[in-house]
């Protein structure tokens, strides 16, 4: 949820009784005002990041349930109290239709509603029971978000487990420390934690998700030996810390320190631990990635050999989209006709998650605007190209088509075999283009996909226009800095 306050007098939304919500549109967004009882000057207003009505009011009634759910006001409330609310809430994310708008809109309310759970669990006077509560509205809110990308699975754990728990079930200041029943007076290693926690992610992550994920588990746990993690400390993590930095770059030891992280907070989540000593581990120093940005006499060659290809070869499009959008390899790989599209009178590219489709986070969900003549490219036979593909724009899965865009640049180019230089070295390069051509960071933001707000969610809202004319100029100019003709 996005609040804008106005001045207050020490009220907080999350303690105080509402008086009657009132909604408002402003520049076609809708927003729902919510005032403390009891005063006339303080209220708060939060953003429904829809243009739509019917989604507004949708939303505003899961906000106004979702308010209330907690109790923030009632430290007496029960255990079972809070958990019929959480039912509802779960049952809630896991029945409720979508369309394309609610969709982008409900993906960015989860998000800032865990952002605020965990600040009042940090923040707020809680009782037992209510933190019990938020500890369980993260997990569903996690949930959620799956749930939105087509995998429902554990949003159905959650209610299944929620609604058979039984009524008067107790709450102890200390959660579960077992594995198994069997297995409590066992230590609990990293290697027994970290299989738990692949068990439950295998059916929902990426074969190179699982296989990165396995084998930083696999570094920690022979580090860790047979360490009781039910009583680790900070010195434990620390000595981790240092045995990893022997022999690695500090980019390497980061992403393994990420990792440990991860498992560690998902097993405070599901009560195997009660602490992970994990923050502000990674190394700071050093960790800037090691890929290399190709200079502009490796681009226009490389986009030379592109147009010696036929108009009808995926590699010509495939080399050339990388040099003037800059997208990643799987999203470029996962490009669909539909996905090619005029915005604004401006042809882009959308990257999105529908049909199947994935993204690395919410910001990467974006639309690119196509540069006719950047570095030779042909709008008009790409487009053509477009019009004969069936469905996807390229049909080899994400190994084959990755290992031959690799191959290619590294003929074309002569490259080395340390992999400074790959394609995603492309975004590196267009990146420098931008910042060279003083283009504000904002706009170069939208067009990488690294924004803290997502193009794409305002795709068909009333300033996309703006947006995306701001986008193809700031290329053309990124372009012709480089003397290439727009």
């Amino acid at each position: 949820m996005s609040i804008n306050q106005r001045p207050q007098s020490g009220t907080n939304l999350l303690q105080t009784a509402l008086a009657k919500p009132y909604h408002y549109r402003r520049s076609g967004r809708y927003y729902l005002r919510l005032r403390p009882q009891g005063t006339t000057k303080d209220f708060f207003t939060l953003s429904l990041r829809t243009t739509d009505k019917a989604t507004a009011m949708t939303i505003s009634q899961d906000i106004l349930k979702t308010l209330k759910a907690y109790h923030f006001d009632n430290p007496e409330a029960t255990w079972d109290e809070l958990r019929e609310r959480l039912i509802d809430i779960a049952e809630s994310c896991l029945t409720m239709a979508h369309g394309d708008s609610s969709l982008v809109a409900y993906e960015m309310i989860h998000d800032e509603h865990h952002v605020a759970l965990r600040e009042a669990s940090a923040k707020l006077p809680l009782s037992v029971n209510q933190q019990r509560a938020v500890s369980k509205a993260l997990e569903i809110l996690e949930a959620a978000q799956e749930r939105l990308e087509g995998r429902p699975g554990k949003l159905v754990e959650i209610v299944r487990g929620l609604k058979s728990e039984s009524c008067g079930t107790s709450v102890s200041l200390s959660p579960s420390l077992s594995v198994l029943s069997s297995e409590a007076s066992k230590p609990l290693t990293f290697k027994t934690l970290s299989a738990l926690y692949m068990d439950e992610h295998k059916e929902y992550a990426g074969e190179g998700t699982i296989r990165d994920v396995k084998s930083s588990c696999k570094t920690i746990a022979e580090i860790l030996g047979d360490l009781d993690l039910r009583t680790h400390t900070r010195e434990d993590m620390k000595n981790l810390r240092a045995k990893l930095s022997e022999g690695r770059k500090p980019l390497t030891v980061g992403k393994i320190l990420t990792t440990l992280s991860t498992v560690m907070k998902w097993a405070v989540n599901n009560d195997y631990l009660t602490k992970a000593l994990t923050d502000g581990l990674k190394p700071t120093k050093g960790t800037d990635s090691s890929r290399e940005a190709f200079s502009q006499d490796q681009v226009k060659t490389l986009m030379g050999h592109a147009k010696t290809l036929p108009v009808d070869s995926w590699q010509r499009w495939a080399l050339s989209l990388g040099v003037i959008t800059g997208t990643r390899i799987e999203e470029l790989r996962q490009l669909t006709k539909a996905d090619v599209k005029q915005v604004a009178g401006v042809w882009v590219i959308d990257i999105n998650r529908n049909d199947g489709k994935t993204a690395k986070t919410k910001n990467a969900l974006r639309v690119v605007p196509l540069t006719d003549g950047a570095y030779g490219f042909d709008l008009q036979a790409f487009l053509e190209f477009v019009d004969k593909a069936d469905s996807r724009l390229f049909t080899l899965g994400a190994g084959q088509f990755s290992v031959l865009l690799n191959g290619t640049l590294r003929d074309v180019l002569s490259l080395k075999a340390d992999r400074t230089q790959t394609f995603h070295s492309l975004r590196h390069s267009l990146a420098g283009a931008l910042k060279a051509a003083e283009v504000p960071v904002g706009t170069a933001e939208s067009i990488l996909g690294h924004s803290s707000g997502s193009i794409s969610y305002d795709l068909y809202g009333a300033g996309s226009a703006v947006e995306v004319g701001r986008m193809a100029e700031a290329l053309k100019i990124a372009f012709d800095i480089k003397g290439v003709a727009a």
